[in-house]
């Protein structure tokens, strides 16, 4: 072994064990990897930040804001509702679920999925009278044997395809993964919803005694086309029973009625007044095709009022700007700058919980009484007060203090409201507020990147990067929250290691382990090292982050399949299973990491369902590997 192979391997032994230490972020140890293979002369200082531009860098960071995208404007809420069944068992319910998972994992990152999902899977646990760790592990699994579909679904995936580009046979395409990850990925879900899930114990979800907000109580307005017009009340509150939201009254021609009888008939544009959780909230809107009221522009807001004088009149003149306060004397309107930046950033909201402090000055004053939209261009969209329900308007009820207000606007305009006001701020809430035409364009933007790629008619990179450059324009992701969807820790870790895994293959190492594994354990035969890549692979990445063992297994494969006289392709598709499929622990794939808190797992909860799944991925990919990609050239 020459000295160059000693440090590379030094370098990656270094690496692993820093991966398992945990002490340091996986981006951390990357870095660390990188900086030591310049130091030690194996990567040129100017070869050095040459993975951040790599196409599959780009991707990855791209698809993350496009699943920003579907997940901000309600797209997958609407298709979640779609697709799961309401009332069906246990065994059809998991079923749906996991298969959601698989397939929106096969077209946006499976991280992002298993986000989107998991407020759904908790929610049927208690349905189903699960542990929620019992719903939540199916689901992860789920979500990672869909990311092995598509091109785009898992990093390992992009990595292993731009290996196969830079090898000289060009990268695979966005189904070339389809005919393997799909058999591997039914055989798992099939698996698991028949018999895996009751191996996952049955364990006390972490947090559960967290702070909680309590109900809220919030107006909602029917729409022309909302799937509750033209519904009596109970067959409404029939529809919310399962969220545990209730109709506490209704607003009907300006008309404020209190305990209505349950066959009173909502009309288009009556106003519904409904208590609920905070994180129901979305279900709410979602269901039935309702809006917040409250959830206005203030121009909206001066149209909507009518003739309702002693509602919000002030908003006379609150066109002028979002966020107008009253100006010191010389300030005029064209000269106020905030004003142009708020109105530059028209649509860059967010929603916030804030607690009312026993010395603010809006005790006894109400929303409209304090001109909330006219001066600082946030909403009031619920209002949560232990102990009491308070039957006014919301925009009319007067605040007390310990009120929990959720408020919506500009992150900037709702802490000035609250420094001003003698709020305390407690949480952003994570909340979607469903918006049909975005959730189109959204839709529609992720199926054109998507189309672009598959086709052939644009590198993948720059097929998505157009989408979100769409995704801007169109503000289905705002300018302002682009780099908040990013994954950085991801960019830097598959950026870090890239030129790491080159330095792999440059300095022979690779062609060395391949030689030993060969000569030791394959002996000549392609079928035995092929099935060694996969375990080999799927160990490793139980262990580290899956980009980062497709990274450093990528050369190894190809180096065994060169030395084995055979097609590099089947050992490279055994990579993308095996870096993707990691079951056994929690640190092996984002997913598992997810669920560790909810779920209240401990580390070797895992293998208990994750073995039993890696040996059926193991019996089912390899024989789909040999018929789909043959070992002859």
């Amino acid at each position: 072994m020459t000295n160059d192979q000693w440090a590379i391997l030094a370098i990656l032994a270094a690496t692993v064990v820093m991966f398992l230490w945990g002490r340091w972020r996986h981006d951390m140890v990357a870095a660390g990897a990188l900086f030591a293979c310049v130091l030690a002369g194996l990567i040129t200082p100017s070869e050095a930040f040459a993975g951040f531009g790599h196409p599959a860098v780009i991707t990855v960071a791209c698809v993350l804001v496009l699943s920003q995208g579907l997940q901000s404007s309600g797209a997958v809420d609407a298709l979640t509702r779609a697709v799961l069944p309401a009332n069906a068992g246990r065994l059809v319910t998991l079923g749906a679920l996991m298969c959601l998972g698989a397939f929106l994992s096969g077209f946006m990152n499976n991280v992002g999925a298993m986000a989107l999902l998991m407020p759904v899977a908790i929610h049927v646990s208690q349905r189903l009278e699960l542990a929620p760790g019992q719903v939540l592990m199916p689901l992860a699994f789920g979500t990672i044997l869909g990311g092995m579909t598509t091109l785009i679904g898992t990093p390992p995936n992009l990595i292993v395809s731009s290996f196969r580009a830079e090898s000289g046979m060009g990268g695979f395409g966005m189904f070339d993964f389809t005919p393997v990850g799909l058999v591997v990925a039914i055989a798992g879900i099939v698996f698991i919803v028949i018999a895996g899930w009751r191996f996952v114990p049955a364990r006390r979800q972490s947090g559960e005694e967290g702070f909680e907000s309590g109900a809220y109580v919030t107006e909602v307005r029917v729409l022309e086309d909302s799937k509750a017009a033209g519904m009596v009340l109970r067959e409404i509150e029939a529809e919310l029973a399962e969220i545990d939201a209730q109709i506490i009254g209704i607003v009907q021609n300006e008309v404020r009625i209190i305990a209505a009888n349950s066959g009173r008939r909502v009309h288009a544009n009556d106003i519904l007044m409904i208590e609920a959780e905070a994180d129901s909230l979305t279900d709410v809107l979602s269901i039935l095709g309702l809006k917040l009221e409250e959830s206005k522009e203030p121009q909206e807001a001066e149209d909507s009022a009518g003739g309702e004088t002693n509602d919000e009149s002030v908003t006379s003149d609150v066109s002028k700007s979002r966020n107008t306060k009253p100006r010191k004397d010389g300030e005029t309107a064209e000269g106020d700058e905030s004003d142009r930046d708020s109105s530059a950033e028209e649509g860059d909201v967010v929603l916030m919980e804030l607690a009312v402090l026993p010395s603010s000055p809006l005790c006894g004053h109400s929303a409209k009484d304090i001109l909330l939209r006219t001066r600082y261009g946030v909403n009031l969209l619920a209002l949560s007060r232990e102990g009491e329900r308070s039957m006014k308007r919301l925009r009319s009820i007067n605040l007390r203090s310990g009120d929990l207000l959720l408020m919506q606007g500009p992150p900037e305009s709702i802490a000035e409201f609250a420094a001003d006001n003698g709020c305390v701020p407690l949480a952003q809430r994570d909340l979607r507020i469903p918006d049909k035409r975005k959730a189109w364009q959204a839709s529609l933007i992720m199926l054109f990147a998507i189309a672009g790629a598959a086709f052939g008619l644009l590198p993948a990179s720059v097929s998505f990067a157009i989408g979100v450059l769409a995704s801007m324009a169109l503000r289905t992701v705002p300018p302002r929250q682009v780099y908040g969807a990013i994954d950085w820790p991801v960019v830097v870790l598959l950026g870090a290691l890239i030129p790491v895994a080159g330095a792999m293959q440059s300095t022979g190492a690779a062609e060395l382990i391949a030689r030993i594994m060969i000569e030791n354990v394959a002996q000549g035969h392609a079928v035995v090292g092929l099935v060694l890549i996969l375990v080999v692979t799927m160990f490793i990445s139980d262990l580290m982050n899956n980009a980062a063992t497709a990274a450093v297994m990528c050369p190894i494969a190809i180096s065994t399949a060169t030395a084995l006289g055979a097609s590099p392709d089947p050992f490279l598709m055994a990579v993308a299973v095996g870096a993707s499929c990691a079951f056994l622990t929690p640190i092996g794939h984002q997913n598992n990491t997810l669920i560790l808190g909810p779920g209240g797992f401990r580390f070797e909860d895992y293998w208990r369902l994750g073995l039993p799944v890696e040996i059926i991925v193991v019996a089912v990919s390899v024989p789909m590997l040999l018929i789909v990609w043959p070992l002859s050239n």
